[in-house]
């Protein structure tokens, strides 16, 4: 069923709608290397047959998977022979260019810029990470997006109704539920579309039947799972949707991107581990309760699994998307780490280092210390636990928001007593 020509081609309007760049680029015949990233079944690989056929150029295959340099070099071996033969240029296809590693995608570089091959490759990973630098400057960089509902049901239908290539000819007939419970269930995928399609007219054929019970087709849909790719660019937009929506305070939108992830078959620990990085991160101190109920969570998601862990999971998101928010420990921290790594190694000053032999006490470590709890409300104010070069520095700055509102105002508190101890100091010093 794939498309005979660009007017058959679903979807992808974008790029190939009227004064679209990838349209004008064929009407014009301005062929030039490019690489189709999108997720599985969206066309990249139809695409890039329709492209040689409206240039009429030799179409060459290869997968990443399979092939090696050896392969890439017959390819480039056969480009020569067409052109020399009879003129035509040759597109060397790749699909899943990504899984070609450094040295084989350096292999394509010198014919692509010579012109000996048009260059597709096909990819469901972001180029910018897998596609070294040199082959992305020779190639321009197509985004291909999911299949729209209304995508997918015009290719159900035409698959139905193709009397040469499709179903037309089974006397096979789904009633407008079933063909929306099948669109619904490939998820932007016409590969998983028309496969699902092909099952449900075999077992109706199987019956001897015309049609297929919404019972049957529920059977062959139950197994479709939806699209995640773990590890791939899915899975971190999705988990970065679900950060981004608990800092943003959208209980909602943070438990649709929680069930998304589930659904798609994350694992829940994952989950439970960047959900604690959350409550650090983005609540910290404005609000504790967060990370404990977030530890919580992990915890029994640990204990119960899945199913019955993740409804703990969904309890900490929702809290922590509703709690009050502070960023400041997370910036405290960050702010610290650079002092430590771009500073100099400053002693531990003489008075609070440790003392557990007489030598060390001789040496005056731990020399005028002063025990806090003895102290006035427990604080020595004036007191510096800094090395003498960092005195009076600052990393962390609470906000104003939940408890980091009170731990302000005492810490302001603090400070004011620290001024008046260093002004009486200065004043017996005069």
């Amino acid at each position: 069923m794939r498309p005979r020509n660009l007017d058959e081609y679903a979807g992808q309007a974008h790029l190939l709608a009227a004064g679209r760049p990838l349209r004008t680029a064929l009407e014009q015949g301005a062929l030039h290397s490019m690489i189709f990233w999108g997720p599985p079944g969206v066309g990249k690989t139809t695409l890039a047959r329709l492209i040689a056929t409206v240039t009429d150029a030799h179409f060459e295959t290869l997968s990443a998977v399979l092939a090696g340099v050896k392969d890439i070099r017959q390819a480039v071996d056969i480009a020569r022979q067409n052109y020399a033969a009879n003129g035509r240029r040759t597109i060397l296809f790749v699909d899943e260019v990504h899984r070609f590693n450094k040295a084989q995608q350096d292999a394509f570089l010198p014919y692509v810029e010579d012109g000996t091959l048009l260059f597709i490759g096909a990819t469901t990973e972001n180029p910018s990470f897998e596609l070294n630098n040199a082959l992305l400057s020779r190639a321009r960089v197509y985004v291909l997006k999911s299949l729209q509902h209304e995508d997918l049901l015009a290719i159900l239908q035409q698959a139905m109704n193709d009397v040469e290539r499709g179903l037309a000819g089974q006397s096979f007939s789904l009633s407008d539920s079933q063909k929306q419970a099948l669109v619904q269930s490939a998820d932007g995928d016409a590969r998983r579309l028309l496969n699902l399609l092909e099952l449900a007219a075999e077992l109706a054929n199987a019956e001897d039947s015309e049609s297929i019970s919404d019972e049957t087709l529920s059977q062959v849909i139950q197994g479709s799972t939806r699209r995640f790719d773990k590890g791939g660019d899915v899975f971190y937009e999705q988990i970065s949707a679900l950060h981004k929506a608990v800092r943003g305070s959208s209980p909602d939108a943070a438990l649709y991107w929680l069930c998304r992830m589930l659904d798609g078959g994350c694992d829940p620990l994952y989950i439970a581990r960047r959900v604690v990085r959350m409550a650090s991160e983005d609540i910290g101190n404005a609000d504790p309760r967060g990370l404990e109920i977030a530890l919580n969570a992990w915890d029994v998601q640990e204990r119960l699994g899945s199913p019955e862990g993740e409804l703990t999971l969904a309890q900490a998101v929702i809290y922590l998307a509703c709690a009050a928010k502070s960023n400041a420990s997370y910036k405290a921290f960050k702010s610290a780490m650079r002092e430590v790594r771009e500073g100099e190694s400053h002693d531990v000053p003489m008075h609070i280092r440790n003392a557990p032999t007489q030598l060390m006490k001789e040496m005056d470590y731990g020399e005028d210390y002063r025990y806090a709890h003895d102290a006035p409300d427990g604080y020595i104010a004036g007191d510096n636990y800094f090395p003498e070069a960092l005195k009076d520095k600052r990393f962390y700055f609470p906000g104003d928001r939940g408890l980091e509102a009170r731990i302000r105002e005492k810490l302001d508190y603090l400070r004011k007593l620290d001024r008046e101890s260093d002004f009486k100091r200065y004043e017996s010093d005069k």
